[in-house]
């Protein structure tokens, strides 16, 4: 690498699958409004009007893996992990936070970013902010599929130089989105399976900087839809509002795959979500102790579809 790591700093390859999962799952929220998604959560309807909705499916929004959907949300998310680094293991706590609104009912503009505390050695700051836009490019509703576009930018120097790198990184992302409601009566009870995914080159602007390719999808089975489209088995809160799921996020760069194996699950009503992760390393490389990632989530589509949750174009 052209741009030597600073002493006692873990090199950028080590923390690449740490980065990618932040700039993946930053995509989404910043929680001003957490106050009134605490209220939302207890005391809304069950019935989900999320923005990423194709025919009878809401799609999360999930916490590694981002969803096809593009909408006016918030998200917060906290995660832990250790990674190897160059003194040995090394704890990573992260604070993710992003806010997307909607330019016009099918363009989102986003803002992001990440505050990151490690020890071994003891650093901690703002890792580089970042923007992007996303473009939902069609949605068929019988078959519950979407898919969209979207680019993101990490603007390099604009975090603290203990943790940030000092170049940009460009990713250029497909999204896309699956449900299986179109299934025959015969395979009724698979219906509420749902599978997303996404993919794209990220490139570096720093001279001798690696690129990589990042990569990743999801595995659903919502409760919500079997209730309200297969069989309602008459499951009582909180259970009627789950939604287990397993997210794979990945990385390839210099010939080397990292990512990890996340099972968990998604609460989910009409004006927000919570929800709790595993993240199982699938090798060294990837760190060495199960982590942990937890999210908050705000729909202002439907907190406040008059101000907030508005497009800025009809």
């Amino acid at each position: 690498m052209s741009d030597p790591t600073p002493s006692g700093r873990q090199a950028p390859g080590a923390l690449a699958h740490i980065r990618t999962h932040v700039h993946t799952q930053i995509r989404r929220q910043i929680r001003t409004l957490s106050g009134v998604l605490g209220c939302a959560l207890l005391l809304g309807p069950c019935a989900a009007h999320a923005h990423a909705i194709a025919g009878d499916r809401v799609f999360p929004s999930t916490l590694s893996v981002d969803d096809p959907g593009v909408g006016d949300e918030a998200n917060l998310e906290f995660g832990h992990q250790r990674v190897p680094g160059d003194a040995g293991d090394q704890s990573v706590n992260t604070f993710d936070f992003e806010y997307d609104k909607l330019i016009t009912p099918r363009l989102a503009f986003s803002v992001d970013g990440s505050y990151v505390m490690q020890n071994n050695p003891t650093a901690h700051g703002f890792d580089n902010f970042g923007v992007g836009l996303k473009y939902l490019l069609y949605v068929n509703d019988a078959h519950e599929f979407m898919t969209s576009v979207g680019v993101d930018a990490e603007l390099g120097g604009t975090g603290s130089r203990a943790i940030a790198d000092n170049f940009s990184t460009i990713s250029p992302t497909i999204f896309a989105g699956k449900g299986m409601g179109d299934l025959p009566d015969s395979l009724a009870w698979l219906r509420p399976i749902a599978i997303t995914g996404e993919a794209g080159p990220s490139f570096t602007t720093g001279g001798g900087q690696p690129n990589s390719f990042d990569y990743g999808f999801t595995f659903q089975y919502s409760l919500p839809y079997l209730q309200q489209h297969v069989h309602d088995l008459g499951l009582p809160q909180p259970f009627s509002n789950l939604i287990p799921l397993v997210e794979v996020p990945l990385s390839r760069s210099q010939g080397q795959t990292t990512g990890t194996v996340n099972p968990g699950f998604i609460w989910m009503n009409r004006y927000g979500q919570l929800g709790i992760e595993a993240q199982i390393p699938i090798n060294r490389a990837s760190g060495s102790h199960v982590g942990i990632l937890a999210q908050v989530h705000i729909f202002f589509d439907d907190v406040a579809p008059r101000t907030l949750g508005k497009p800025l174009f009809q």
